[in-house]
């Protein structure tokens, strides 16, 4: 007897996307990890890095805006391809080692950043049952904490024995290689795309069709606070280690890659939640809630405290600041229109790339205010706290 067994046709798909979104966030964090080489040899303050990301995150908010029509007409797959592409392009113009093209670098980075999380979307939504969406969702996403991880270990060793632009030009040829890719399985998976469509259509009418409808504007509006504080959790929580505790940076910096684990982790776990127990917004407000207490918990560390109690906080910190974006995505696409996932997708995501802009700067300016990172941290429970009651009253107004 001849036993055959057939993979499942979402899961060529959940690794061909994140294998994609992990090359993107790799890209868009390569420079910031080997940002004092850079800033060196460019002659500017290591603090631009931060400009950088910045207008990375802006080029993100044009093409999420973008990426629906790209996806309607293109393919999805094609337009993984597109944002590849423009990564390889941004990683060529930052090898060329004068601010006016690391600016340009930072634009290209970011619009192909943006042109993923719609097509992706799209493609998951159309394999993936709706009794395992979270999960899925949730795996696709670890691609954004495994990028950051391999910035952090790839990006410094590879400026260390030939210089960062050999850095760059690896994730650039890497960038590459996956686009080619995907061109296998182009025919197949963008079987769905309509030539026809125009990519002239209104940029701005996703963000119309979030705003009518009540559920996506609580879920934009939520997703807007979650990454304002997911981005804070991730780029002070060293210099507050070092600052506010006294620990050395190899130890600061053991902690960010336990909490950067945790993210991985927990956005598996919190998806696998989702699905089986608590349902996606149901999670998404637990969440919220866990990481404004966690965050007010982060408010009272001192110098004196052990190191296992302040990662016994600063762990699941992250755990739940990084681990809501796959529920959310997967929740957009519940709550949308087959066809309309990847407009819808990259209008809400305008909103999401909004708090990555915000959410830095007002921490930084908050610091300036109260004078510690550790009661800076407590206010971020604000945000989260109230991205939580969004859903929770828009919740009650559906019931």
């Amino acid at each position: 007897m001849t036993v055959t067994m057939s993979i499942p046709a979402y899961i060529p798909i959940l690794a061909a996307t994140t294998a994609a979104q992990s090359l993107v966030s790799l890209a868009m964090l390569s420079p910031a990890a080997v940002a004092p080489a850079i800033a060196r040899d460019l002659q500017v303050s290591g603090a631009m890095i931060g400009w950088w990301i910045s207008m990375a995150y802006g080029g993100a908010m044009i093409t999420s805006l973008l990426g629906g029509n790209a996806v309607r007409r293109f393919g999805a797959t094609r337009s993984t391809q597109i944002g590849l592409l423009l990564v390889c392009l941004g990683g060529g113009a930052m090898m060329a080692g004068t601010l006016p093209l690391a600016l340009l670098a930072a634009l290209l980075t970011g619009l192909g950043y943006g042109m993923t999380n719609p097509a992706a979307s799209h493609l998951l939504a159309r394999s993936t049952s709706p009794e395992r969406r979270n999960l899925v969702f949730s795996i696709k996403q670890t691609g954004v904490p495994l990028g950051g991880t391999l910035a952090g270990l790839i990006a410094p060793r590879l400026t260390q024995a030939w210089g960062w632009p050999a850095a760059m030009a690896s994730v650039a040829l890497t960038c590459l290689g996956l686009a080619l890719l995907l061109a296998l399985a182009r025919h197949s998976w963008d079987s769905d795309r309509d030539p026809k469509s125009r990519m002239t259509g209104n940029p701005f009418s996703g963000l119309v069709s979030i705003w009518r409808s009540p559920r996506l504007k609580a879920l934009s509006l939520t997703g807007f606070a979650y990454a304002a504080v997911q981005l804070s959790v991730s780029t002070f929580a060293v210099t507050m280690l070092v600052t506010d505790l006294s620990w050395s940076l190899v130890d600061a910096g053991l902690l960010l890659s336990a909490v950067q684990v945790a993210g991985v982790v927990g956005r598996i776990s919190i998806g696998s939640l989702a699905d089986r127990f608590f349902g996606g917004t149901g999670t998404l407000i637990g969440l919220g809630l866990v990481t404004g207490i966690l965050a007010l918990l982060t408010g009272l560390l001192a110098p004196d405290w052990p190191a296992i109690m302040v990662f016994a906080i600063l762990v699941p910190f992250g755990a739940a600041a990084l681990g809501w974006n796959g529920v959310y995505l997967a929740e957009l696409a519940q709550s949308s229109e087959p066809a309309n996932i990847p407009r819808v997708t990259g209008a809400s995501l305008f909103f999401t790339y909004g708090g990555v802009l915000v959410g830095p700067p007002a921490f930084a300016g908050l610091h300036t205010l109260v004078g510690s990172y550790t009661a800076t941290y407590a206010l971020t429970a604000l945000p989260a706290l109230a991205g939580a009651l969004i859903l929770m009253a828009a919740r009650r107004r559906n019931s």
